[in-house]
């Protein structure tokens, strides 16, 4: 199984989802998944761990702000102070200022110049998640953002990222995050994509062997289709909601491995 015990830096390390209703979200995801979860009890607020095969994959927490249930994308970052500070210098927005875990690790919330949502986890002990491009797990983390040429160099300079572009088209523009030859992560232009009131915001792809067993899985659990299934150059994909209404997306293939 594809495990890994670190992220290169500015790449995706980990992902959780802020929930209105974590009993149920437990109850959905491990039997959408086969995810197992551990409560990490009051001294970290009874955050939830999810793994999967004992490897960690995601992690949830109680929603208790104003704004709708949603899956959040975390970033690896060596010093996370230095990076809500670089951020900011590179127009974006401190949401939460870098913040210690205790011994986990440090985390920090921005927003980047398309007003996208994004974490930032510097690790201690949680090394973010170790399961990775196989069904159960994240494959592919990607911006759909209504400001393209504002964030592209947002990422360069908070984060280091060093970027490929894929395709610059007024049909499709779309670059991704690589290190090392690898690629972790992408940025779609979606000025003319995105509905009228729907902001830019990063998409997690989970795997799945069977997308349209996955759907009829989410419906039987309480979920809705908001995307159905449609082979594309990057596998078989679709894009659901749980039973709160967080979105989020199905993969049958580690979609870097495509592009």
């Amino acid at each position: 199984m594809p495990t890994r015990d670190s992220a290169p830096l500015g790449a995706p390390v980990w992902i959780d989802l802020a929930s209105s209703d974590p009993q149920r979200a437990m109850d959905f995801y491990s039997r959408l998944f086969g995810w197992t979860f551990e409560d990490m009890g009051p001294s970290y607020g009874n955050y939830i761990n999810f793994s999967k095969d004992g490897v960690l994959v995601a992690g949830l927490n109680r929603n208790q702000s104003s704004l709708p249930d949603a899956w959040q994308t975390y970033l690896a970052s060596a010093d996370a102070k230095a990076t809500v500070a670089a951020a900011a210098a590179a127009g974006g927005r401190v949401m939460l200022e870098a913040m210690p875990v205790m011994h986990l690790g440090t985390m920090a919330v921005v927003t980047d110049p398309g007003e996208a949502v994004i974490g930032v986890w510097q690790p201690g002990e949680h090394k973010g998640f170790g399961l990775v491009g196989e069904a159960g797990a994240p494959v592919w983390h990607e911006l759909h953002t209504s400001n393209y040429a504002g964030v592209v160099p947002f990422y360069q300079q908070a984060f280091g990222w060093q970027t490929s572009v894929m395709s610059d088209t007024d049909e499709f523009r779309y670059t991704t995050m690589v290190d090392e030859g690898q690629q972790y992560a992408g940025v779609m232009d979606a000025a003319s994509l995105l509905a009228p009131g729907t902001g830019s915001s990063w998409q997690v792809y989970l795997g799945t062997e069977d997308v349209d067993a996955a759907l009829t899985k989410v419906l039987e659990l309480g979920g809705k289709v908001t995307q159905p299934a449609e082979d594309t150059p990057c596998g078989r994909l679709a894009q659901a909601c749980d039973p709160t209404g967080a979105l989020f997306k199905f993969s049958s293939l580690r979609v870097q491995d495509t592009l």
